[in-house]
């Protein structure tokens, strides 16, 4: 049963002699042999126990990775049809920094298609399932990951968040997700959606393996011209750090556009946050009711043009059937991308084009300056802010497939932090009458992860949900 435990414990069981690393893999692998054909978390599991370094801090825990990120010498899907035969050729530095810790990895998650969407059901390999309701999805993009988690198929994972992508899941499945501040952790290796929103981050099932994984990939990086030379700091340090008298903010327009169930969940963390001694304070944040407008410009325009490059020509999967080159990249990329990537990049197309650019775009980047300031004027008051990380429980599969804007409203709480910068966390809120998770979501200044982890860590020990995720 060593699937159950979490990274630091299990750390410790190897430190004290009582088990070993490939123990833990081995039990991985009868889980994901038992419960995935059902949910289907993993485009591809690593049936080979391998290790990079001997000794370091993860002591060769295997962990997942979500299937658009390289590691050397494994398949890089980004579960689409267009990739689906690409091998990478060099790590991702997040990737490279979990081997020089002595990672070792248990196969790569499913996504939505190149990470665009909210509930995974735009995989090229099929629908990931959440655990906790089989009819229900997990969230995306980084559904694979995070029902991963849940249901005990890996001990952490890596995801990227682009609009909410590790917090939205995180929350539906109930467990903790993370999404640094923009340059925290470099992209290099992260196959690139939307350029200036892009992050990557862990998807745990606490907030101290959060922490600690966070640790070991965060830092400047040379590949990267937008990684961000800030000091690393030990996150771990804030955990056990008393609360009393920090400022939080309160977010009440999304709270007021939420579900019975997540209101009544976001009452109850107030009066939580109010015992720990937090001073409780209203924020206003006029523009960010334009967030998921504004995002839906920025973010497929930057898709547009990063995904030009997938052409038949350079990277995998071509067309077999053409007369000449021009009808090559047209079928290749009509064959080899899916629905929603196409829509996102007919969509990028137009905003950029010449008469459309100053009326969309320049207009996008303009607003998102008044986003951010919102969040600037808000954090001169507050050291934090929280709100709902997703206005419902899971929806059910299929139910918003067919109306792209519902579905792009599910990232409604979780777009403003990416287009501000910001650093955000979702951690477990409790369960919906329907026995489903809820999340809260805690965002902060930008290069403050560490007064995140303090409050979600606060948070955690008086309402764990931990001892509750479907394992059995």
């Amino acid at each position: 049963m060593l699937f159950k435990k979490t990274l630091h414990e299990l750390i410790e069981l190897i430190e004290k002699g009582e088990i070993t690393a490939y123990d833990i893999y081995k039990s991985l692998l009868e889980r994901i042999n038992e419960k995935d054909k059902q949910i289907n978390a993993y485009v591809n599991v690593f049936e080979e126990f391998e290790t990079y370094k001997d000794d370091g801090f993860l002591k060769n825990i295997p962990i997942a990775i979500k299937d658009n990120m390289h590691i050397e010498g494994k398949p890089t899907t980004c579960s689409s049809k267009i990739l689906s035969n690409y091998v990478a050729i060099f790590d991702a530095t997040a990737v490279k920094k979990l081997k020089e810790a002595a990672a070792t990895f248990i196969g790569k998650t499913n996504l939505d298609e190149f990470a665009m969407g909210s509930s995974t059901e735009t995989s090229y390999f099929g629908t990931t399932k959440n655990p906790w309701s089989l009819d229900r999805i997990p969230g995306g993009s980084s559904g694979g990951s995070a029902a991963a988690v849940a249901s005990g198929e890996a001990i952490a994972a890596l995801g990227s968040d682009t609009g909410g992508s590790i917090r939205q899941p995180a929350s539906l499945c109930g467990v903790v997700g993370f999404k640094p501040t923009y340059g925290r952790v470099s992209r290099y290796g992260l196959v690139a959606f939307a350029s200036s929103l892009d992050q990557i981050g862990p998807i745990t099932r606490d907030v101290r393996d959060n922490a600690i994984l966070m640790n070991i990939i965060c830092g400047r990086d040379e590949m990267d011209s937008t990684s961000a030379d800030v000091e690393v700091e030990d996150f771990t340090a804030y955990l056990d750090k008393p609360v009393k008298g920090l400022r939080v903010g309160v977010y009440e327009d999304a709270i007021e556009e939420s579900s019975d169930d997540v209101k009544s969940a976001m009452e109850n963390t107030l009066e939580i946050l109010k015992r720990l001694g937090c001073e409780i304070t209203k924020v206003d944040l006029p523009h960010s009711k334009y967030a998921v407008s504004d995002y839906y410009i920025i973010a497929p325009a930057e898709a547009s043009s990063n995904l030009a490059r997938y052409d038949g020509v350079k990277y995998g999967f071509r067309s077999e059937e053409f007369d000449d080159l021009g009808e090559m990249y047209i079928k290749t990329r009509s064959e080899g991308f899916g629905k929603e990537v196409k829509r996102r990049i007919m969509l990028g197309t137009y905003v950029l084009s010449s008469g459309y650019y100053d009326a969309y775009y320049l207009k996008a980047q303009k607003l998102r300056g008044l986003i951010k300031k919102d969040f600037d004027e808000a954090f001169k008051e507050v050291d934090c802010i929280v709100l709902p990380t997703t206005p419902t429980e899971a929806f059910k599969i299929g139910e918003k497939v067919n109306n792209p804007l519902q579905m792009y409203l599910s990232d409604v709480f979780t777009i403003p932090a990416n287009i501000a910068g910001l650093p955000a966390i979702s951690i477990p809120n409790g369960l919906s009458k329907n026995n489903l998770p809820l999340g809260l979501q805690i965002v902060a200044d930008a290069f403050r992860e560490g007064i995140i982890y303090q409050l979600a860590s606060a948070f955690e020990k008086e309402f764990n949900l931990a001892d509750k995720l479907p394992l059995d």
